[in-house]
């Protein structure tokens, strides 16, 4: 990676850190900002890599907490929609979320409807949106807030609604060798890993 996309993904990562931008629109601010064209942007690994230096040099005594906050109100979610086999993704299953990070937990089931009407048991106010799924593909997201307890303030929750036949080719390992999502068993073993 030459000097223009390290500096590109490094100030994405503060971008992450400290505004909560997702990596896209950061990496692109960045370059923005350094007055680098498109051709310089890092890839996804790239900033990961560099929002976890970030992290570990100006937020160590505060992100773990968070973390942890943060994976607690997934499980709280991933429980009351277990029936739709619901997995933790994103910066909160990877480690580097903060307090900022939304939480992503995909769902795996037969009709979609479903997951809405679950919700609207729970009397959750959400709203539906379409967003791009991990293979590229239009997927319907449900989004709400919700307090967390430990953080003291409300964290975005979205629930992407997935075929169930999807699962099968979800739980291959990512570019670096991760499993890219969890379900509920394996966010309680990271809890238990990082507890207190």
């Amino acid at each position: 990676m030459d000097a223009l996309t390290l500096e590109i993904a490094e100030t994405a990562a503060r971008m992450v850190v400290e505004e909560g931008l997702e990596y896209g629109p950061a990496k692109r601010r960045a370059a923005a900002q350094l007055g680098a064209g498109r051709a310089a942007l890092p890839g996804n690994d790239a900033v990961e890599d560099a929002v976890r230096v970030y992290l570990d040099l100006f937020c160590g005594d505060t992100q773990p907490s968070e973390l942890r906050a943060l994976r607690q109100l997934a499980l709280t979610w991933m429980e009351r929609m277990d029936r739709f086999r619901p997995h933790l993704c994103g910066a909160v299953w990877q480690g580097t979320a903060t307090r900022l990070s939304d939480i992503a937990i995909q769902l795996f089931c037969d009709d979609s409807k479903s997951a809405e009407i679950a919700l609207i048991d729970h009397r959750v106010p959400y709203t539906p949106a379409t967003v791009t799924g991990f293979r590229g593909e239009a997927v319907e997201a449900l989004s709400f807030a919700c307090l967390s307890p430990e953080l003291g303030e409300t964290v975005g929750v979205h629930l992407m609604v997935y075929d169930l036949d999807d699962l099968r080719g979800a739980l291959k390992p990512d570019s670096k060798g991760r499993t890219p999502r969890g379900d509920a068993a394996a966010v309680r073993r990271l809890l238990a890993e990082d507890a207190p």
